[in-house]
């Protein structure tokens, strides 16, 4: 299918900048943000002065590294507003993402913030081939998640017309997409193939559908997924990435053209690959972990923040700003399911909540019908009979429904039933087929 080449004039004069005027830009943007962060938020200059460094010390970019990282748990640790650059009252927006130990990751946004994210956004539907007067249809789920507001915000921004669906009702999905007839949707890739399911459950024809464009993120996927997405759709299906911590969606984007890995906006954020052990920045080209810093953000400035995402920074090629190849996991233990982050120790906590369950317990990934499912294979506590460990399994899944945000199925097996390691326990078991 061919893509919508890019317009003159859509473009951004910044997008096209050559490398040492925006690395100009970057060193300035960098070094008040360094500044507001250490002047504002005390987490920060505790950070910075253990480690010895000062904003001033930022003469180069290549300076950066000296300055500590900023990791989840520091979010936490200053739960609910603590990382807060602004006064309260300044912050026009709050979103959270879910955390390990019950307490969610915090991020807000001044008014500046939120038209900054509305701008990212616009330019990376743009980038995979959006324009002003398309209808986008946001499939992404509305609320705390920053999926759905941002998307929407960046749509309207660039001038189109927002269905904003949001998540589930895919039979009504259907309906919406059929008779509203978008050009776009923004959704994951996974619930796209669901609805393409719903589709032909219902007589339609996926590859007749107005969808020329699909801008899909919240979790990995692969390039099969991608090709098995675009022969059933007859679309262009284009990644983006993002992260609440240091913006939304719209901190990288894949532009239609290429194809060929997300390109950073890299005058707001500035990205770093770093050795997921030692820290140690690694060249461009070479695999680590994706850090990031931003260079616009009021509300929230993030210094260095380890993403945990596994990637590589790659030479430009649509824009002069670098990519991202796809991301191809992470250094720690997190799944996502559906959109939705889970770690293993959010459901642990839960179920050492149940008095009639024992802390023995395996998830089981699978996706039968092109969506992620998730089992919870827990033990009954010893001495407790049957009817009272599946009441303790039903109350498990609302639990982990109403307190994760993710469908589980719970299935309660005999003490002894759980194998057990004699090192690490597997507390994974991925059945999911492998690209």
């Amino acid at each position: 299918m061919p893509a919508k080449m890019p317009k003159p004039g859509d473009l951004e004069p910044i997008e096209t900048a050559s490398r040492d005027e925006l690395s100009s830009l970057q060193l300035s943007r960098l070094r008040w943000s360094l500044k507001h962060a250490y002047d504002n938020v005390p987490h920060y200059r505790r950070a910075f002065d253990r480690a010895g460094v000062h904003p001033e010390d930022c003469k180069t970019l290549a300076d950066l590294a000296r300055f500590p990282f900023t990791v989840k748990t520091d979010l936490r640790d200053n739960y609910p507003f603590g990382m807060f650059a602004v006064p309260r009252e300044n912050v026009v927006r709050i979103h959270a993402s879910s955390g390990t130990t019950g307490k969610p990751t915090v991020v807000g946004y001044t008014k500046n913030d939120i038209d900054t994210w509305a701008t990212v956004m616009a330019r990376s539907i743009r980038a995979a081939g959006g324009r002003a007067g398309d209808i986008v249809h946001v499939a992404y789920g509305y609320g705390l998640f920053t999926g759905g507001l941002g998307a929407h915000y960046g749509a309207e921004k660039l001038g189109a017309t927002v269905i904003p669906m949001s998540g589930g009702q895919t039979e009504k999905q259907v309906q919406l997409i059929t008779d509203f007839k978008p050009d776009i949707i923004m959704v994951t890739p996974s619930y796209m193939l669901a609805i393409a399911e719903e589709m032909e459950r219902q007589g339609v024809d996926p590859r007749a559908s107005s969808l020329s464009i699909g801008i899909f993120g919240a979790e990995p996927w692969t390039p099969t997924m991608r090709e098995a997405i675009e022969a059933k759709l007859d679309m262009d299906a284009i990644d983006i990435y993002g992260l609440s911590e240091v913006m939304g969606p719209g901190v990288a984007q894949e532009c239609i053209e290429t194809k060929d890995g997300l390109t950073v906006w890299e005058d707001h954020f500035y990205p770093e690959i770093v050795d997921s052990e030692t820290g140690a920045v690694l060249p461009d080209g070479e695999k680590g972990e994706l850090v990031f810093t931003s260079l616009t953000k009021e509300a929230l400035p993030i210094i260095r923040y380890r993403t945990r995402d596994l990637t590589r920074l790659l030479l430009p090629t649509a824009r002069t700003m670098r990519r991202i190849e796809k991301i191809t996991g992470r250094s720690d233990d997190m799944l996502i399911i559906r959109g939705v982050n889970v770690f293993p120790t959010q459901i642990e906590e839960l179920i050492l909540k149940q008095a009639a369950l024992a802390p023995h317990y395996q998830l089981e990934i699978t996706r039968p019908r092109n969506l992620d499912e998730l089992t919870v294979l827990v033990e009954r506590a010893v001495g407790v009979g049957h009817a009272d460990g599946e009441a303790a399994g039903a109350a498990l899944a609302h639990l982990i429904k109403n307190l994760i945000g993710v469908t589980a199925s719970v299935q309660i097996v005999a003490s002894g039933g759980i194998e057990r390691s004699l090192g690490k326990a597997k507390r994974v078991v991925d059945k999911r087929p492998k690209a």
